[in-house]
């Protein structure tokens, strides 16, 4: 185990805090970015449609994108070419854990040739990589670095080092940021720590986090999200890890005083980016003396 993760893995919850915030002051001063990514299309290449049910998600979220096939609609709509200036392109997995975005290479390059791209690709074949990278694409993906919570929340038959050598063969092509969902093994310990160790190995050029949400229809809708403050730990501890490197708060999390608390103790976590953020955050990142700007497409560019 590293030396500095051993110096504050036993640090009371409000030292870590401070020593996050302190880190964090060092690197970066006094600027905050908040996220409202209006600008950013969502497409999905599957429709509705996921082969794999994941707890978590049951396909819910693939409901409000819009399919492919209909991307025109965005240059059609009144003022859609001007509004839109990046696309990200997802949708549902395969049985092996892949978004076949790859099998639609004609439309995605086409949508290249107008906007920067985000494409979610899931345990993606490296020839499809390779396919897709001289679109100079961003790639996000979901680092789960938990054996138990891979088969129980995705029903894949996969294994931590699939996902982690699946990171490593997308840094050798495209420009790709980890998420690491906090609490996604239905609101408890989901191997957090061990994907932050290998990202410590393989390196990261921003790291984004998001937080397990009970989603009605899903196999996850009674279960409760993490602790807020356990939430911001795992974001502290990741921040004194990464001194130098963007931490994100992404847009998947619970809203409400959930979001309250949370986004205001991220800040004080260390964190670089919220996507939407709470006005009690807000206030808070002003009183710290931060100084914010505001972006409008998704956090990953």
């Amino acid at each position: 185990m590293p030396v500095e993760e051993t110096k504050h893995e036993s640090a009371p919850p409000g030292a870590l805090l401070d020593m996050a915030w302190d880190v964090r002051r060092s690197a970066f001063g006094g600027s905050i970015e908040w996220v409202n990514p209006v600008r950013t299309a969502v497409l999905s290449v599957t429709g509705s449609a996921c082969a794999l049910g994941c707890a978590h998600c049951g396909g819910h979220y693939l409901e409000h994108m819009l399919p492919i096939e209909r991307w025109r609609e965005l240059v059609s709509a009144k003022d859609g070419a001007d509004r839109v200036s990046s696309c990200l392109v997802s949708g549902g997995c395969d049985m092996r854990g892949r978004v076949p975005v790859a099998a639609h290479i004609g439309t995605v390059r086409e949508l290249a040739s107008r906007w920067r791209l985000n494409l979610h690709l899931g345990l993606a074949d490296e020839c499809e990589v390779a396919e897709l990278a001289p679109l100079r694409p961003v790639v996000s993906f979901d680092l789960v670095a938990d054996d138990a919570t891979i088969r129980e929340v995705y029903g894949l038959d996969a294994s931590a080092e699939d996902f982690i050598s699946t990171y490593a063969m997308l840094r050798r092509h495209v420009r790709v940021v980890p998420h690491i969902c906090i609490g996604l093994r239905g609101g408890g310990p989901s191997g957090e720590f061990e994907a932050l160790r290998a990202l410590e190995r393989l390196g990261a050029e921003a790291i984004i986090f998001i937080v397990f949400t009970p989603t009605p229809g899903t196999r996850y809708a009674s279960r409760m999200p993490p602790d807020p403050r356990e939430a911001a730990r795992i974001i502290a501890r990741a921040r004194i890890m990464f001194p130098t490197t963007p931490i994100y708060l992404g847009c998947m999390r619970p809203r409400g005083a959930y979001r309250d608390t949370l986004d205001t103790l991220a800040i004080r976590a260390g964190v670089n980016r919220i996507v939407a953020p709470s006005l009690r955050a807000r206030e808070a990142a002003e009183a710290l003396g931060l100084s914010a700007t505001w972006r409008e497409e998704c956090c990953a560019f």
